[in-house]
């Protein structure tokens, strides 16, 4: 259970078990699940693993957040409403965005796929 920063709602967000390892490395070792660190330093950090692991893309935390509801939830059939729930969203509108960007890249993948049976 936690509280959002931006709006103060009160959240319960399932993690996935890599996230449980994570949580479980830094427990009691500082206020809250993990070390808080700034977006700019997050930034910092993305941008090494891009250059690690060779991916030509500026990573962000906003790339993080949108990859995460995009590919991570939407992508793998979690609904709408709860989407919006782990992004700490007031109501689904503010989600819809992410489920249009998803629309987008489906109906391009169907485009390529109808260009292999012509």
């Amino acid at each position: 259970m936690t509280s959002r920063a931006k709006t103060a709602i009160r959240a319960n967000v399932p993690v996935l078990p890599t996230i449980e390892k994570i949580i479980s490395k830094y427990k009691n070792q500082q206020k809250g699940l993990i070390p808080k660190i700034s977006i700019q330093k997050m930034n910092a950090y993305l941008k090494e693993i891009a250059d690690a692991c060779s991916i030509d893309k500026h990573l962000t935390w906003y790339v993080a957040r949108h990859t995460f509801a995009t590919t991570v939830t939407l992508g793998n059939g979690v609904r709408l409403e709860n989407v919006s729930a782990m992004m700490g969203h007031t109501n689904t509108k503010q989600t819809q965005h992410y489920a249009k960007v998803l629309d987008v890249n489906i109906m391009e993948d169907m485009e390529k796929l109808k260009s292999k049976f012509r």
